[in-house]
């Protein structure tokens, strides 16, 4: 090579490799992500903090936002500990590929969640929280006789319904071309036992709180007869 030869040029990596216009859009598309990012972690945390002048002046659009996915069963310097065992159960009546119905036994949902997260050094948020918040969350919106309270009653319902299903269909309740037609979702609570040295006296009896059978709307029965 001679002394006025010019260096060959070294090929760009990660964005420098791209064109122009795709850097542009590469860095656009990141920072779409990163705002919304910063703004979902923003709507959590004012959802959980105590009040404040922004979540009381933005409280409804920080709920809309929150519910019922990412809600969050503490507050922030109030923990709020549980002192009940609530176990969460569903049974199907089903209809088979012939047209016979049948009912399932009762589907401890809250127990295979328990054993899924049993050993496991990374459980995840589904098998932890998602269903017991999406109970609490039907609790909140319904009275002692499971009447709806208030306009996010049958948004609670929904989402209920939909986690059980979705459940029911992973384990194949309804069979081969079978399909889910309604759903009856109950509650099994348990008094957490003090210990030994307390003399506090409780009950060892669960107490249950049965639903309504509901119709499972054809958008969401799974994989079956029409």
């Amino acid at each position: 090579m001679g002394a006025g030869s010019a260096a060959p040029a070294v090929p760009g990596t990660g964005l420098t490799a791209l064109s122009p216009r795709y850097q542009i859009g590469a860095a656009l598309a990141l920072a779409i992500v990163t705002l919304a990012a910063c703004v979902h972690l923003g709507m959590v945390f004012l959802s959980v903090a105590p009040a404040n002048t922004v979540s009381k002046q933005h409280g409804e659009a920080i709920q809309e936002w929150v519910l019922p996915e990412f809600e969050q069963n503490w507050k922030l310097f109030a923990p709020n500990p549980l002192q009940q065992n609530i176990a969460v159960q569903v049974r199907a009546e089903t209809r088979t590929a012939n047209g016979d119905t049948a009912t399932t036994g009762w589907y401890d949902l809250s127990a295979q969640d328990g054993r899924a997260i049993d050993g496991n050094l990374l459980p995840s948020h589904t098998q932890q929280n998602e269903l017991r918040r999406a109970w609490d969350f039907f609790v909140s919106t319904h009275d002692g006789d499971n009447r709806p309270v208030g306009l996010r009653g049958a948004l609670s319902e929904q989402y209920v319904r939909r986690i059980v299903v979705l459940r029911l269909d992973r384990q194949d309740a309804a069979g081969r071309a079978g399909s889910i037609e309604r759903i009856q979702v109950r509650s099994r609570t348990t008094s957490v036992p003090p210990p030994k040295w307390s003399d506090e006296q409780f009950s060892d009896k669960p107490v249950y709180r049965v639903l309504p059978w509901w119709t499972v709307p054809a958008a969401e029965a799974a994989g079956g007869v029409r």
